[in-house]
């Protein structure tokens, strides 16, 4: 009975409403309001035309299109600030796209011919072979036949300007994406803009991360650009927020997810925000504090997005060990890059917690008497316990902020939950190898008991207030000069420091020495609270490098 009511906690945490949804819809064109405009009404009439021919000649649709866009490009050459002109053209210019990917048509590749109403054009691109910026590469799709949705993508973060707005999908894989940090497949927004010498049409992209203005028939505008798309059609695609239970449970099954993956192109002049989850959860989590973070220009100029994701059901000290491990692999793939700022949420705060204390090989001696070298234990045994108990701080690790952290542990981890949560969970074969004397050190208080342990200890085991990892750890100062704040929810009860989120307690997860502690009104979930968000986004907004 009980392992079904765990059951059914679980599936209520893990919510039942789709996180992000993905419509698909035909886009109507923007309306010019009056028909005295005869120059506006003709481009309006070659969209029709290009329209009529769709599906049956599409490279005549293109070349309706191309007019469309040439007439309003060379009408924005004259009167920059026309925004109907401004709409026709980016309408036009995302027709273009849509008729090439999906006649499908090539001008990535050679020039491509396509008549128009008002003579022929010759479209080429603007493409490097063999890299992540050649268009060849991808499946584009223009962001107005998309509409985002679901319960972690609320609102739709654009911006207003030139071009057409499209989701770059990654035809294959990355083969190098963990020596790169990249996404196993790319999912970018792009914006297409198309330039004209006479009928002479090329497209090219730029990436609005990077590129806030450009310029069409020698004018400058702001990029149109959508933040949002690309994540939809990511979390609709991948569907990441599946895994987090079976991670939890199977951990071992799921090494290979262990990894810290950059959300966007590397940029040395931006500092990297890196996002750690908690328990049973995944990166998905995120969504609703990155996709507003992103509607911010001073954030999306100073800063660039990453994820650690993990398999949740290890023991925390060795999730921090291998959290290590990627930092390491971020100083070998970009060594200029800025101070790091870590957000974690629930037991990725006590991941990141590990990343801001010096403990060198103290509690190493606390548990064991002898250095390793004096410690008989298997030499991969001995290896992987190294590398979760001797440790010091992270010096590219500039400020942390916890989110819903049990610092000091959860009573859910010690009550009949937490004992069913760890009869479920598999143990990973590397752990077993583990002799259960040194499980005994690692595990059981050392003041007053004969108990011993029987199993190899999970998340929830190195989450429980009794375990001596979390109270030995709760024995060592976060490292001097390193800032860093704490967000706790209290239920909107309003009863802090007696207050709890519903899963950790505030004893637990405040700190004394935070630069910042706020309290707001959010259950355990607190990186989905907008008062949550808010908060992050001021601490950004003070963080300096």
């Amino acid at each position: 009975m009980q392992k079904i009511r765990f059951i059914v906690c679980l599936l209520v945490l893990t919510g039942c409403s789709e996180i992000a949804t993905v419509r698909h819809v035909t886009p109507r064109p923007p309306a010019v309001s009056g028909s005295v405009d005869q120059e506006l009404v003709r481009a309006e009439t070659f969209l029709a035309e290009g329209r009529k021919f769709q599906t049956s000649e599409p490279t005549r649709a293109l070349g309706g299109y191309l007019a469309s866009a040439r007439l309003t490009a060379d009408r924005l050459g004259r009167q920059p600030g026309d925004i109907q002109a401004r709409r026709l053209y980016n309408f036009s210019v995302a027709r273009c796209i849509e008729v090439v990917e999906t006649a499908p048509l090539d001008p990535w590749t050679h020039p491509l011919s396509a008549t128009g109403p008002d003579g022929t054009y010759i479209l080429t691109s603007v493409r490097q072979p063999g890299t992540d910026r050649d268009p060849a590469r991808y499946h584009i799709v223009p962001a107005d036949t998309l509409v985002p949705g679901g319960a972690y993508l609320e609102r739709r973060v654009t911006v207003d300007g030139v071009g057409a707005p499209v989701v770059a999908v990654g035809n294959d894989e990355v083969r190098n994406f963990r020596e790169t940090l990249s996404s196993q497949r790319i999912y970018e927004t792009a914006t297409a803009i198309i330039k004209f010498n006479d009928r002479r049409a090329r497209i090219q992209f730029f990436e609005p991360f990077t590129t806030e203005r450009t310029t069409l028939a020698n004018k400058s505008f702001p990029l149109a650009a959508d933040f949002t798309a690309p994540i939809a059609v990511a979390l609709t695609t991948e569907r990441p927020e599946k895994l987090g239970l079976s991670r939890m449970l199977n951990p071992g099954k799921y090494a290979d997810t262990a990894r810290l993956t950059r959300l966007q192109a590397y940029d040395p002049k931006r500092i990297p925000v890196i996002f750690v989850h908690g328990l049973q959860d995944t990166p998905a989590s995120w969504t609703p504090m990155i996709n507003d973070l992103r509607g911010d220009p001073d954030i999306r100029r100073r800063y660039q997005f990453w994820v650690y994701s993990y398999p949740s059901g290890y023991p925390y000290p060795y999730s921090a060990a291998l959290f290590r491990q990627e930092l390491d692999a971020v100083a070998r793939a970009f060594p200029n890059h800025k101070g790091i700022v870590l957000v974690g949420h629930s037991m990725g705060g006590m991941i990141s917690r590990l990343m801001i204390t010096d403990v060198g090989d103290k509690m190493w001696l606390d548990f064991f008497g002898r250095p390793p070298a004096q410690t008989n234990l298997p030499p991969e045994s001995k290896k992987l316990l190294e590398q979760a108990l001797i440790f010091n701080h992270r010096p590219e690790v500039r400020r942390v902020i916890f989110m819903s952290s049990p610092h000091r542990g959860a009573e859910m981890a010690s009550n009949w939950i937490g004992r069913i949560a760890t009869k479920l969970i598999r143990t990973p074969f590397f752990l077993v190898s583990i002799p259960f004397r040194t499980i005994d050190a690692m595990l059981i208080p050392k003041e007053g008991t004969t108990m011993a342990a029987s199993r190899i200890p999970t998340s929830i085991d190195t989450l429980s207030p009794k375990n001596r990892f979390v109270t030995e750890i709760n024995k060592f100062p976060t490292t001097p000069g390193i800032p860093f704040h704490t967000i706790e929810g209290d239920r909107g009860r309003g009863d802090a420091p007696n207050s709890s989120d519903g899963v950790v307690a505030y004893w637990s997860s405040h700190m004394k020495g935070a630069q910042s502690e706020l309290v707001v009104p959010s259950n355990h979930s607190s990186p989905l609270n907008a008062e949550a968000i808010a908060e992050v986004h001021r601490i950004l907004k003070l963080h300096h490098e």
